[in-house]
């Protein structure tokens, strides 16, 4: 019954922080910026945060309310629109607040042990360390979104560590969800990190390999690049099944990005 590891709080709450420093300055009418994700601007990104990141405080903190709040989600009792409620209704500056509290409940909550140990979702039970890596992978994605919308380079930290391990962990689900056999193959995943060093998974002698930035695995298994937009190199076929079908998020396949949209570099921020 640990609570998350502290250390993946803290990078948690630093990814919110950057994006609260990206768009607390803005003027309300920016925050009707339309972003990458069809149909929403940046005002609905911040909504769906703060809905998604308010329900996580329910799942760590009270796991039989939040299952009965997934059950009417699921039965579609909330609407098709329920996430961007608050950011077509709200000012900007409310809609911040809301989310700084929710996000603020959230890290807390994450602090005390898990009730049972796991922590309740809209898929998989998840430990606290998934949980909290999760929803720091959910943040930087869509915080790229708000970023793209800005024009400004993308948030590039230690944190992506985080974001690619999930989006490698997550392999079996990706071919799940898919309706897609995983054949079983090892792949070798090795990135350069924002500061050079290398990050791997996997074992070293597969035949097949993934190599390249982690800015560029992060964009893919996040669904916010396509491949062909991105250094990666990929050899052999389970490899590029998988990547073809990557994703690092709970939930039914997304369609992600159409190829074309700008090259991101990997700067540290």
């Amino acid at each position: 019954m640990k609570p998350a590891p502290s250390h993946l709080i803290g990078d948690l709450a630093d990814e919110h922080q950057a994006l609260d420093t990206m768009v607390s300055a803005l003027e309300s009418a920016a925050w009707r910026t339309p972003t990458p994700a069809r149909g929403w601007d940046i005002a609905d990104t911040i909504s769906h945060l703060y809905f998604y990141d308010e329900t996580a405080r329910l799942a760590a903190a009270d796991p039989e309310s939040f299952r009965r709040h997934a059950a009417e989600l699921v039965a579609g009792r909330l609407g098709p629109d329920h996430d961007v409620q608050a950011g077509r209704s709200l000012e900007p500056a409310e809609l911040l607040e809301r989310w700084r509290q929710a996000r603020a409940g959230l890290l807390s909550a994450l602090a005390e042990p898990a009730p049972s140990g796991r922590i309740p979702w809209y898929g998989p039970d998840m430990s606290p360390a998934s949980f909290t890596t999760a929803r720091l992978m959910e943040t930087w994605a869509h915080g790229l979104d708000v970023a793209d919308a800005l024009g400004l380079p993308p948030v590039v930290s230690h944190r992506l560590r985080h974001v690619c391990h999930i989006g490698v962990g997550a392999r079996r689900y990706s071919f799940l969800v898919h309706g897609i056999d995983d054949p079983g193959d090892p792949i070798r995943v090795e990135v350069e990190a924002p500061d050079g060093s290398l990050w791997t998974w996997g074992e070293p002698g597969a035949a097949d390999r993934v190599e390249g930035l982690a800015l560029d695995l992060a964009l893919v298994v996040t669904h916010r690049r396509h491949i062909g937009d991105t250094g990666l190199r990929i050899e052999g076929p389970v490899a590029r099944r998988w990547l073809s079908i990557a994703q690092s998020f709970a939930g039914p396949p997304g369609s992600g990005r159409s190829p074309g949209l700008r090259p991101l570099v990997q700067t540290v921020s």
